[in-house]
């Protein structure tokens, strides 16, 4: 039931992908700049998005990824589903023949305990992050760091 880097990376990218939509197609190199992610592994990342249909890709000078849709509309829960990580606590990874092929005496216990983890990550969706404080005032130091780096390179 961890959440892997994957996930947190995909979570990570498009919500920086949001922050910066006013400024057309965001190309992933500031993305692995700004979020200190390997661009290679966001290009993984990003085509199984794409293939989700998530995000949308523009090639070319001024090329990058932009939202499919806009940050109101796509939730936590859709973009861990869509690089292929869930949350299920459960032994047997959901099927029920978590016990010599019998369901366990815990399995409904885990099976809500997943159920109510992605219902809560569903009800998150990148606008919501954005609206707190918090996540703008980090993106804004981030983007400072990264100018500054970049003057003194």
């Amino acid at each position: 039931m961890r959440l892997t880097t994957k996930g947190r990376y995909a979570v990570t990218a498009l919500l920086d992908l949001a922050i910066h939509h006013d400024v057309g197609p965001v190309p992933l190199a500031g993305i692995a700049v700004r979020q200190d992610i390997s661009q290679s592994y966001l290009e993984q990342l990003f085509g199984r998005l794409k293939r989700w249909g998530l995000v949308r890709s523009t090639r070319g000078p001024g090329g990058g990824y932009e939202l499919v849709g806009d940050a109101e509309t796509i939730n936590v829960s859709e973009i861990l589903t869509a690089v292929g990580e869930g949350f299920d606590a459960t032994r047997c990874g959901g099927s029920g023949d978590c016990q010599d092929g019998e369901t366990c005496l815990t399995h409904e216990l885990w099976s809500d305990l997943s159920m109510q983890i992605d219902l809560f990550l569903s009800r998150i969706t990148l606008a919501s992050l954005i609206e707190r404080g918090d996540i703008m005032s980090i993106a804004r130091r981030l983007e400072d760091v990264n100018l500054i780096e970049a003057r003194l390179i």
